[in-house]
């Protein structure tokens, strides 16, 4: 019988994706086949697998915790938002279609059947399977409806471990306050409590854990204190907005300063990582309202509305304060899938695919022209390709998520990313990216190129050469930053969640439910 264990979270951005990444790396440390499982993920973040399928990034991050390769199982239905009221709807990693909250809420118990399915398939393939809940159990107006939260939890009989955020401030309020509004079956399904992100002294803590037991009649489980010093994909743009927008800092003399346009759709953004974690590189995302300072380097991440955020991009003054830095030699400018397209000349979207509005004009960067057609397919690929480029010419890997095609006029632009596999198979070459004639705009479909240590490595000294500092050497960048040991954080994260709650009494939950089941 395979086990299961479930996280919810008092509300949104509580951590429960990294709790659930390190159960998953602490039971596959324990000799355990392990997956990670969402019934529905709404994020902007995401991950094609192997066959080209897309799921939440957070749950690519979760499978790679347990050392097993993404699947679409994992995350059978992913939202990601293109207004206040609409998201692309993607089941079983494949898009079906744009939806407003209300039709999506009504088309939720077709969906029910195939998480189902999902579901009992990693169950056939594991040992233990986490899952984890989404934003709130305790939204009343929602629990009709609800395929992400109690309603799986009892589908699939899973003890939950109830997770609070403290450095939010009134955590005890939250954990009464959501098991008050449980329905006794759903309540009892609740085993224990966690509290996230404590800063402080314990002994402190500890009367109030003693009251909040004594309260709710759950144990607390465990306290996880809060950290910085481990890297983990954040799962959604609110959490980039908290944590990295932030005012132009004081800058090294031999630091590259680069500069990340805040896009309202930002979307993968998981992209630049690994640029972050380079010692003298200096990064900052631009928020709304603030000013492009004078860095060496501009990006334009992903977007899940490209026309949208050009057209955001131009109604703030960003688009011509780009313009005008690139052109000026100033900087570099450097477009990721929905940032590429904004480069163009214009952008047409006749069917209503992206936007309502049809055309816009683009930055007018690079000469070409970005279409998006409802009949086209939404490219979801694993892809390998050469960069051909006057400070890098290789092999790299990555992936695309991207909606709408760019044409190029014949001759005009050098194709500088040439794709020749998708998802495991050879195909025609095929244009995967561009630069301009000067080498000061670069832009292409490929998300995670920053991964490829060589070309990173390359790009950072092609932008040191413009500003005059010394180049480094492939094992002097080795030294500085060899990009990120995924590895070694999920290590160290499990170190850290295994050592501040009781496994003990985690395993006996999950042992202890599913001897249970073996009677039913």
């Amino acid at each position: 019988m395979t086990k299961k264990i479930m996280v919810q979270g008092t509300g949104s951005g509580v951590g429960k994706s990294v709790i659930v990444a390190a159960l998953c790396r602490i039971f596959t440390q324990d000799g355990y086949k392990v997956a990670p499982f969402k019934s529905q993920n709404m994020a902007l973040n995401s991950y094609v697998t192997k066959d080209g399928l897309e799921i939440g990034r957070a749950q690519a991050f979760q499978a790679f915790a347990a050392r097993k390769e993404p699947t679409v199982e994992m995350n059978p239905i992913l939202l990601k938002p293109t207004s206040d009221t609409g998201a692309q709807v993607i089941v079983r990693g494949k898009p079906i279609g744009n939806m407003t909250a209300k039709e999506y809420h009504e088309y939720k118990p077709t969906a029910l059947n195939l998480i189902k399915d999902c579901f009992e398939k990693l169950e056939r393939e594991n040992d233990i399977v986490v899952i984890e809940g989404a934003g709130s159990p305790a939204e009343v107006n929602l629990r009709e409806n609800d395929i992400v939260n109690m309603c799986i939890a009892k589908l699939l009989n899973a003890p939950v471990l109830l997770l609070g955020d403290i450095d939010k401030g009134g955590v005890f309020a939250w954990i009464v306050g959501t098991l008050e509004l449980l329905e006794v079956e759903e309540k009892a399904l609740v085993k224990g409590i966690l509290i996230n992100k404590f800063r402080g002294d314990l002994d402190i803590l500890t009367p109030g854990l003693e009251f909040l037991e004594r309260r709710v009649g759950k144990p607390v489980l465990g306290v996880i204190p809060y950290f910085q010093d481990i890297k983990v994909q954040e799962e959604d743009s609110l959490s980039v907005e908290k944590g990295k927008i932030r005012t132009a800092g004081k800058v090294e003399e031999n630091e590259i300063t680069i500069e990340v346009v805040y896009l309202p759709h930002i979307s993968n953004f998981t992209d630049l990582d690994v640029l972050e974690a380079e010692n003298d590189v200096s990064m900052r995302y631009v928020g709304k309202g603030e000013k492009i300072g004078e860095p060496d380097v501009i990006i334009i991440p992903g977007s899940k509305n490209t026309i949208g955020d050009l057209s955001y991009l131009k109604e703030k003054g960003y688009a011509l304060d780009i313009v005008e830095k690139v052109r000026s030699g100033k900087c570099v400018v450097f477009g990721i899938c929905g940032g590429y397209q904004m480069l163009c000349n214009s952008l047409i979207d006749p069917e209503g695919v992206e936007s309502k509005l049809r055309e816009i004009e683009g930055l007018d960067l690079l000469p070409a022209t970005t279409i998006f057609e409802s009949h086209a397919q939404k490219m979801t690929n694993q892809v390998r390709a050469i960069a051909d480029l006057e400070f890098y010419k290789g092999e790299i890997a990555g992936y695309e998520i991207h909606m709408g095609r760019t044409y190029f006029s014949n001759g005009v632009t050098k194709n500088a990313f040439t794709i020749f596999e998708r998802s495991g198979e050879k195909v025609p070459d095929d244009e995967g990216g561009a630069v301009s004639s000067d080498g000061n705009v670069i832009g292409t479909y490929i998300h995670g190129i920053f991964d490829n240590d060589g070309f990173r490595h390359a790009f950072l000294n092609h932008v040191r050469r413009k500003k005059g500092l010394p180049l480094l050497s492939a094992d002097e960048n080795k030294s500085e930053c060899n990009g990120i040991d995924w590895d070694t954080e999920y290590n160290k994260l499990a170190d850290l969640v295994r050592s501040n709650i009781d496994m003990s009494k985690v395993y006996g939950i999950i042992n202890e439910k599913a001897k249970l089941d073996e009677h039913v």
